[in-house]
């Protein structure tokens, strides 16, 4: 057995153990009440794939394509966004805890009145001229991320009757390349509509869906400005954050 051949063996096995530990404790891919997990959860065991005939390069960008500004999502415009101004902070981290640093990490979300610059969200809810919800940054070296944006709304989503999605942010953390890519969401505290949610509800294991809640954190917080909340990211291990390919978006 060659060495990449190794690699794609230990690689499959990680991910069918992975599998088994969802089946126990992570969330349902097969969840009825989330009506298109019927159609997009995976329905067959994964299949080798050699890494050279897809993709082995690291991401293209760097320090010098990504602007400091880019992570404010209150300054891209003219003028200031409506709604609730919070700073979103936190670490990526790996299964032991140490810091991954120099990580693409971006998000995008609806505006405060809980709606998306997209041409598919169409519901009554307005657009707000200066705020389009996408920013990113790299994480530095203590594994790091920071971002300033405004508190996004809730939304219908038609997934069933009278359908609102808790507010959330989307995080995209990449790896070493872009086939090593982490999807996942990120909720506020306290939400009414957790429980109403068959996204955040198809996560069995409570410990599980607590990891996908923010926490307020007043030392976050930037006196008359705005509040502040702290959510880590875990890559690996038995507290990793659930990724959307896990079930969780």
């Amino acid at each position: 057995m060659t060495e990449t051949q190794a690699a794609i063996s230990a690689e499959i096995a990680q991910l069918a153990q992975h599998r088994r530990a969802e089946d126990r404790f992570g969330p349902r891919l097969d969840y009825p009440p989330y009506r298109s997990s019927v159609l997009r959860h995976p329905t067959y065991d994964p299949q080798p794939a050699d890494p050279e005939t897809i993709e082995l390069a690291v991401p293209v960008f760097g320090a010098r394509d990504v602007d400091p500004l880019d992570a404010d999502l209150t300054v891209q415009h003219p003028g200031s966004p409506i709604g609730e101004r919070i700073v979103v902070t936190g670490r990526v981290v790996d299964g032991q805890g140490r810091p991954v640093s120099g990580q693409l990490v971006e998000i995008w979300q609806a505006n405060a009145a809980g709606r998306y610059v997209h041409q598919r969200d169409q519901h009554p809810a307005p657009l707000d001229p200066n705020f389009t919800g996408a920013g990113r940054c790299l994480t530095a070296g203590d594994g790091s991320y920071r971002f300033t944006t405004v508190k996004p709304g809730p939304y219908p989503w038609r997934n069933h009757v009278n359908a609102w999605r808790p507010a959330h942010i989307h995080f995209s953390v990449f790896g070493r390349a872009f086939t090593q890519r982490l999807v996942t969401q990120m909720y506020f505290p306290g939400d009414p509509l957790f429980p109403y949610d068959p996204i955040f509800q198809s996560v069995v294991d409570e410990r599980a869906r607590a990891r996908l809640v923010a926490a307020y954190d007043h030392d976050v917080t930037r006196p008359e400005l705005s509040t502040g909340y702290r959510w880590d990211i875990v890559l690996s291990g038995p507290a990793r954050t659930l990724q959307e390919g896990d079930g969780a978006g």
